[in-house]
């Protein structure tokens, strides 16, 4: 399932899907802006680049509304949003994804897709190296 995640599951407890719920009500929609793909530098993904300051504060203030006991350096202002388009596993050669990458996605570098996100959804998998998908959705509405 595309998605741009905006809070890793690292930190949420029970109370994820209050903490959503409360966040989402306080939260206007956010816009996004989907440009072209890029590698992370520790190389652990290929990614669309994404553009929007309205993500990263819908980051801050479920961090500031979950006061998770550890935080990972990823997490903060200096949060990346992204949409995965791959991970780095065990004989998957991400530069080489890359260059492939860039000739699909070359109409995105040149000029980006943008939306508005309406919703904040909460993802879920049924088991490590299982497919996320939704298990809730709350609209938006600051």
């Amino acid at each position: 399932m595309p998605h741009i995640t905006v809070k890793a599951r690292s930190g949420l407890g029970e109370t994820v899907s209050e903490v959503a719920r409360a966040v989402a009500e306080r939260q206007s929609p956010v816009r996004v802006e989907v440009g072209g793909p890029r590698l992370f530098p520790n190389g652990s993904a290929l990614y669309l680049a994404v553009r929007s300051p309205e993500a990263v504060r819908l980051h801050l203030a479920l961090l500031d509304v979950l006061q998770p006991a550890r935080r990972f350096g990823y997490e903060g202002p200096q949060m990346t949003p992204h949409l995965t388009l791959a991970l780095a596993r065990r004989g998957i050669a991400l530069p080489e994804l890359l260059a492939d990458a860039q000739k699909e996605f070359a109409d995105l570098a040149r000029e980006s897709f943008v939306f508005t996100a309406h919703t904040l959804t909460l993802m879920g998998k049924p088991r490590p190296g299982g497919v996320y998908a939704p298990v809730e959705a709350f609209p938006l509405q600051g």
